[in-house]
C-alpha cells in the first residue's frame, strides 16, 4: 500500500453551453420562448435587414380554453425608434418567416416596443497605421536584419503608438 493518494483520472471538460443549458432554457421559458433558437438564430430567421433593427423580446401566449384549439401567440419585438414604421410594414414577412421556422402557425400577430436594441454595436476596426509613422518606427529597428520582420514590427509599433 502506498502512502500517496491515487492519481486522479483524466479530466473531462464540458462545453460551457452544455453546463448552462438549463439556466438559459429557464430564462427563455420565462419570456415565453419554447425554443431559444428564435432568439439565437433571429438574424437567419428574420433576415439581416430586419434583424439589424428589431429583435424578439418575448412571446405572449393566450390562456388556453378547454376544448378549444390553442390560439397563436403574439411575438413582441424590440424595435429601434426610427425603424419602427418600416418594420411594421414588414410584419407579414416577419410572421411568415417565423411561422416557417416553427413549422406551424405559432405566431398570429406582432407587437412592437420601441427601444434601443440590447446587443452591442459592431466596433469599427481602425485602418492601417500611417506610413510615415511606420517609417519612423522602422528607423529605430536597426538591429533587425530580416526585412519582413522589421516591416511587421514597424507596423505594430506604429499601431500601438496610435492607440
Amino acid at each position: 500500500m502506498s502512502k500517496f493518494p491515487p492519481k486522479p483520472g483524466p479530466l473531462s471538460a464540458k462545453p460551457l453551453g452544455i453546463l448552462l443549458n438549463d439556466v438559459f432554457a429557464e430564462a427563455y421559458a420565462k419570456q415565453g420562448f419554447a425554443a431559444r433558437e428564435l432568439v439565437t438564430r433571429w438574424a437567419q430567421i428574420a433576415g439581416p435587414e430586419i434583424a439589424a433593427h428589431a429583435e424578439p423580446l418575448r412571446m405572449q401566449w393566450p390562456r388556453p380554453v378547454e376544448g378549444q384549439p390553442q390560439e397563436p401567440a403574439t411575438l413582441v419585438l424590440r424595435v429601434e425608434g426610427p425603424m419602427a414604421l418600416e418594420i411594421q410594414h414588414s410584419a407579414d414577412v416577419i410572421l411568415e418567416r417565423v411561422n416557417r421556422f416553427f413549422g406551424w402557425s405559432a405566431v398570429g400577430k406582432l407587437a412592437f416596443r420601441q427601444a434601443p436594441l440590447s446587443r452591442p454595436r459592431a466596433r469599427k476596426r481602425p485602418g492601417p497605421p500611417d506610413p510615415k509613422a511606420v517609417a519612423k518606427v522602422a528607423e529605430s529597428l536597426t538591429d533587425i536584419e530580416d526585412e519582413q520582420l522589421k516591416t511587421a514590427l514597424a507596423r505594430l509599433g506604429a499601431a500601438i503608438k496610435r492607440n
